[in-house]
């Protein structure tokens, strides 16, 4: 096979639309050819080895087979490299040379997807795998007044974490989060139909935003939200809240549940997409959901019109004040110097191509360093909390928390609060910060 790109392969990445409606997505011959094509093109090149755990597990068993080349892995050892993979993204938008319009086409992320799809429609899925992508659900009982004091004294007890594992397979050392009894739609709610007079628009933002809070912002991080609308209320943006939001669909498409994923956008997209003709852009303080809106959702349902117009109104909350701040609408009346500050960039950030805007904002504040560190957490949605996948996750995360750990900063913070907790629980005295959070402390507000 020659390693040769053809001409015209420096040419941006394109993603092809996922065909999960047709019958040959799910026929097994024609899915293991192309993960037996795919999988040789990656063994030619190994570029890859240092993302996540499902390269070296496919490369491995290639060196440790009796031929040393993919015709002698049995193909039970492909579903490895599926489980290992947990659609972060990176190696197509920053390692392969070899996606469209590369001749090769290769799409390894939307490939894994594809295996999961197939595993999930024939078998469906682990009790476990079902509850932990199950957000709304668990974070609606979970947050039940009184019961969610005790989820969260239950999940702190070593008793508790040992159940956890014995029963569910969560590993009894993986962060998980606490659960608020009133959360940020109820705290916000005064948001909820909010049609304030709209902030100066620029060439790209229409100055108002409706909050998406997300499964996670909404029950597990509601002060996400409420820092989101401090910063964007200062910089007289007005906020509202969409009359109903359900979860984004990430997790139900990390397990291959694609049919719980179109039931989450025949819930969101009406709703967000109605918002979006009555003049609002949308915000989400979650990596994950942002990219569901502004790739997958469109790569899953790409003839569907309100799906194509909430992508392009949807924002990362730090490129949009950066976008206003280009034409002079972002204020810059900071009050309180932040200091030294390490920032790991979510991937699901990265894959966005924006840039650093989180970095840029944050340097906005006068005698403030912000060192972005570029690789991934390890965390991932559920992968870390998994029992079978908790050492690996850490793995994974250890440039990330060594380089924490030299720079002894005065605040650490991911955009992702999962990956935060993740390299927090290995960084003496650090805490999962946001940066939002410090945003509105830099603003005194």
């Amino acid at each position: 096979m020659s390693s040769e790109r053809r001409e015209g392969s420096l040419e941006a990445p394109i993603r092809h639309p996922i065909d999960w409606r047709s019958d040959d997505y799910y026929d097994e011959p024609k899915l293991f050819d192309e993960l037996e094509r795919v999988f040789d093109i990656c063994h030619g090149c190994r570029r890859c080895f240092n993302l996540c755990h499902s390269f070296p597990t496919l490369f491995d068993t290639i060196d440790e087979s009796e031929t040393m080349e993919l015709d002698s892995v049995p193909k039970t050892a492909y579903w490895d490299v599926v489980d290992h993979c947990y659609l972060c993204d990176m190696c197509y938008m920053t390692k392969c040379p070899y996606v469209p319009p590369h001749e090769f086409n290769v799409d390894f992320p939307h490939l894994m997807l594809r295996a999961k799809a197939k595993r999930f429609k024939e078998q469906g899925a682990s009790f476990r795998d079902k509850t932990l992508a199950s957000t709304d659900t668990v974070g609606s009982l979970a947050g039940i007044p009184v019961v969610a004091g005790v989820v969260n004294a239950f999940n702190k007890s070593g008793a508790g974490r040992r159940v956890l594992e014995a029963t569910l397979g969560v590993h009894h050392q993986a962060p998980i989060p606490d659960y608020h009894s009133k959360p940020v739609r109820k705290r916000l709610s005064h948001l909820v139909g909010h049609d304030g007079d709209s902030a100066e628009a620029t060439a790209s933002t229409k100055g108002k935003a409706v909050l998406y809070a997300t499964c996670y912002g909404n029950r597990n991080r509601p002060d996400l939200g409420e820092d989101l609308v401090a910063v964007f209320e200062h910089n007289d943006i007005p906020v509202a809240l969409a009359e109903k939001e359900a979860c984004c669909g990430m997790p139900k498409l990390e397990l291959g549940d694609l049919e719980a994923v179109e039931r989450a956008k025949d819930v969101n997209i009406p709703v967000l997409a109605k918002l979006v003709d009555e003049g609002w852009d949308i915000v989400t303080p979650i990596p994950s959901c942002t990219l569901m809106y502004k790739q997958e959702l469109p790569l899953m349902f790409p003839d569907d019109p309100d799906v194509i117009k909430v992508r392009d109104a949807m924002f990362d909350p730090f490129e949009y004040l950066m976008l206003r701040h280009k034409e002079g609408k972002l204020k810059t009346d900071f009050r309180e110097p932040l200091g030294k500050v390490s920032y790991q960039v979510a991937c699901h950030l990265r894959v966005q191509n924006l840039g650093l805007k989180t970095r840029d904002a944050l340097e906005l504040v006068p005698d403030t360093d912000v060192e972005a560190i570029e690789r991934c957490s390890g965390h991932d949605g559920t992968y870390a909390v998994k029992k079978e996948f908790f050492e690996t996750s850490k793995k994974i995360a250890r440039p990330v928390v060594n380089k924490v750990k030299r720079a002894e900063p005065d605040h650490f913070i991911s955009d992702c609060p999962m990956a935060a907790e993740q390299i927090a629980q290995d960084v003496e005295h650090a805490e999962a910060g946001h940066p939002m959070s410090l945003l509105r402390k830099a603003y005194g507000i």
